[in-house]
């Protein structure tokens, strides 16, 4: 699994979808970005697998949004490790935001 597998499986929900920060901001749109490393296995004293754990952030202003579904659809079509982590509405802006934490074998 490389990073480019998750990018490319968000892409296939919209094409607004932008990795660490959002350049503009859309009606619907995705954030993504790893942030560190989840766990990994040593042996004779080097890595042989590492977890990277990261968070995607969908922002919609549409209630009951077809790619809440869509999105986990395809997280698990890349046999990712995810869950959803929170479900906020924020007032200022308007947008209902989801977030999903997703954890993948890396190499």
């Amino acid at each position: 699994m490389k990073l480019t597998d998750l990018r490319d499986a968000l892409l296939q929900v919209t094409l607004s979808t932008f990795h660490y920060e959002a350049s503009h901001k859309p009606d619907k749109y995705i954030v993504w970005a790893e942030d560190g490393e989840a766990d990994c296995l040593n042996a004779d004293d080097q890595k042989t697998d590492q977890v990277l754990q990261g968070t995607i952030d969908y922002f919609t202003k549409t209630e009951y949004d077809s790619n809440f579904e869509l999105i986990q659809e395809k997280l698990n079509s890349i046999d990712i490790s995810w869950r959803l982590n929170s479900i906020q509405h924020e007032e200022e802006t308007g947008y209902i935001h989801y977030e999903w934490v997703w954890e993948i074998v890396y190499g």
